[in-house]
């Protein structure tokens, strides 16, 4: 595939400047994060572009390099859905779209395709090492649902916290660089505060109650798993897929909790070959 040009632009949600890496054009991909950022996505958005596709990958309010911040209401998983068709009516796409989640952003984009907030139609989803029925949170994001522990945690406690974190998440050694890179919104005592304010938030029930739903949808899905992932366990990814029907699953072998990071080139190409194929080529 040739490079695209990945570029980080703003538009206003709400009046806050809301920032997003896109690259490409075409039909539009949007792509959630959950407890990392837009980061997380950038090493295979070039790629998706390259297959004729408009990846859209979102900074959430408060987090990465967006303004706002997030509190345990609005971090809630259908208060963030309901926002992110806000955000998709500022880029000028409504009716059909193609969403990709990782993390807890794939429990808001199952519910985006089960509750259709806004009319948003998912045309397909993909989830990448999303949380699943009750995986989640994991004892590392559950402990923020204690106020005491919150108000204790400063900035820099949370920026410790999260380099082993994204350190056990990469599954691969990283440079000093790159972990700042990663590590650098949260030395914002704002988007220390949102950070915990959506891991305050997160519940296995938000996934659990929309089975039913799931099991019920002729949406096409597409799960995307590092298969050495120590917080979103492959035993959910095969259990999804053996219970939802139009799903099938892509192991990505030796590849951690962000698959993005340890083979890009897989990642990109399951992802573009599923939202192409899906896409009407007139959209």
């Amino acid at each position: 595939m040739s490079q695209a040009v990945v570029e980080r632009r703003s538009v206003l949600v709400d009046g806050v400047p809301v920032s997003y890496l896109s690259a490409g054009e075409g039909p539009t991909v949007l792509m959630l994060h959950g407890t990392y950022w837009s980061r997380v996505w950038l090493p295979v958005l070039a790629d998706t572009a390259a297959a004729g596709l408009r990846p859209v990958a979102v900074d959430l309010p408060g987090c990465g390099r967006s303004g706002g911040e997030l509190t345990l209401e609005t971090a809630a998983v259908p208060n963030l859905a309901e926002w992110v068709t806000r955000f998709l009516t500022a880029l000028g796409v409504d009716g059909h779209v193609n969403v990709a989640g990782h993390d807890i952003g794939g429990a808001i984009a199952q519910h985006l395709l089960v509750a259709r907030p806004g009319g948003i139609e998912v045309r397909a989803l993909a989830l990448v090492n999303s949380v699943t029925y009750d995986s989640w949170p994991v004892p590392t994001v559950a402990r923020y649902r204690d106020p005491a522990v919150v108000a204790a945690t400063s900035a820099q406690d949370l920026v410790t916290a999260r380099r082993q974190s994204i350190t056990t998440g990469l599954a691969r050694p990283a440079t000093d660089e790159e972990l700042a890179d990663y590590l650098s919104p949260w030395a914002d005592p704002r988007v220390a505060r949102s950070w915990m304010a959506l891991a305050g938030a997160a519940h296995g029930d938000y996934t659990q109650k929309l089975i039913p739903a799931l099991r019920e949808s002729a949406v096409p899905k597409l799960l995307v798993w590092g298969e050495d992932d120590p917080f979103q366990r492959i035993a959910y990814a095969e259990r999804f897929t053996a219970e939802i029907p139009q799903s099938r699953l892509v192991r990505v072998p030796k590849a951690g909790h962000i698959p993005m990071e340890n083979d890009p080139a897989t990642v990109a190409q399951a992802l573009a070959g599923f939202f192409r194929d899906q896409t009407p080529a007139a959209v």
